[in-house]
């Protein structure tokens, strides 16, 4: 009933505070077309913060641990790497309210697309990475910069070509490309998404096929440390391949509440626009989760362990210096101290010995 007077053109102060209030709400919440208070805008704007929140609280987790553990070694850079961008994807997640249109959209959507491309590129090559180490048996040393201007460069590009072309606006719950640019939503991110999560899955199969064939196999001349890497690569597997399923089922309601977005974006669904933001912003809880299916993190995180690593970070002042050798001289305990010009003149080790001091022999 509040709605239907909110509507009609009256011209009494009650309800023209009525529609001044109306217009105030709209302006703050755009989600569902409607002048009036309506309680679905706070539910999902609440679940936004919420599920953006625990996201921060996973990526904080992964940070935390990784410094903690001092994992500085290829993979866990890489892992280090996609927690920073699912940690600054979510910080956008959090941000305020849904914004009108201007710079502070357009600003928001430009940097959920590019960090939400940023993590989905360290997932892809992170499971490039485990393809080239374990099927070709390639050192990947080498590719760190490669890796590193594709996972921050590829996502520059993508996400500044809605920028350039105006397609940034209001678009639910956040700022987005906007339903006016469909097109633009599918091209730039879902097609490309569902194209590289499938492919990541192809590829983890191909993974897992080499190393159990390999490890139920013995061929050529037995090499200790190439086996024990066989065997470490297949232990990093087992986590890892979860990072494309997990992907996929963050994505689902996003897509299908992006395809409603399309069809009818006159008549956004509630249920959908719900499922949407209680899925889309967990990348970072998502990868917390993949990253705690590790059993070696955790047998490293028990409380003894805990507390034994952050003595070695926060106490631990051992200084390592360069030792230089000098000249000994022997002198007898009961001589007369040295003048200061000669203690400044020597530079080498003095060894005191008495007179009635003998050595033990020693036995054979």
């Amino acid at each position: 009933m509040k709605a239907d007077i909110c509507c009609q053109q009256t011209q009494g102060g009650e309800m023209g505070s009525e529609n001044i209030k109306a217009d105030a709400n709209d302006s703050r919440c755009v989600l569902f077309n409607t002048h009036s208070e309506d309680h679905r805008c706070v539910v999902i704007l609440t679940v936004k913060r919420a599920t953006g929140t625990f996201s921060l609280a996973g990526c904080v987790f992964m940070l935390f641990v990784i410094w903690l553990l001092r994992r500085y070694h290829s993979l866990a850079q890489m892992i280090l790497s996609l927690t920073v961008a699912a940690f600054f994807d979510s910080l956008a997640y959090v941000m305020g309210e849904s914004h009108p249109e201007g710079s502070l959209c357009d600003f928001q959507a430009w940097w959920l697309t590019y960090f939400d491309w940023s993590a989905l590129a360290w997932v892809c090559l992170i499971t490039l990475n485990l393809y080239f180490n374990l099927v070709r048996e390639m050192s990947t040393s080498k590719y760190e910069i490669v890796y590193h201007v594709m996972a921050w460069g590829v996502p520059l590009v993508m996400a500044s070509l809605p920028l350039l072309k105006g397609s940034y606006g209001p678009a639910g719950a956040w700022c987005w490309i906007t339903d006016d640019h469909v097109a633009w939503r599918f091209g730039i991110w879902y097609v490309p998404l569902f194209t590289l999560i499938l492919l990541m899955i192809c590829c983890y199969a191909r993974i897992i096929c080499v190393a159990n064939n390999r490890m139920q196999s013995w061929l050529g001349t037995f090499n200790p440390e190439r086996e024990r890497r066989k065997v470490s690569l297949a232990e990093e597997i087992k986590p890892l391949k979860w990072y494309p399923s997990v992907y996929l089922l963050v994505s689902i309601f996003p897509l299908i509440n992006r395809l409603h977005n399309g069809l009818y974006p006159q008549d956004p669904s509630f249920s959908l626009t719900l499922l949407h933001v209680l899925s889309a912003p967990l990348h970072g809880l998502a990868n917390a989760f993949v990253f705690g299916l590790d059993r070696d993190w955790w047998s490293l995180l028990s409380p003894t362990g805990m507390q034994l690593a952050l003595q070695s970070r926060l106490c631990d002042r051992t200084h390592i210096g360069e030792y230089h050798a000098g000249t000994v001289r022997y002198t007898q305990a009961d001589l007369v101290e040295l003048s200061d010009d000669e203690e400044e003149e020597d530079n080498g080790n003095t060894l005191f010995y008495a007179p009635h001091m003998t050595l033990k022999e020693r036995g054979p």
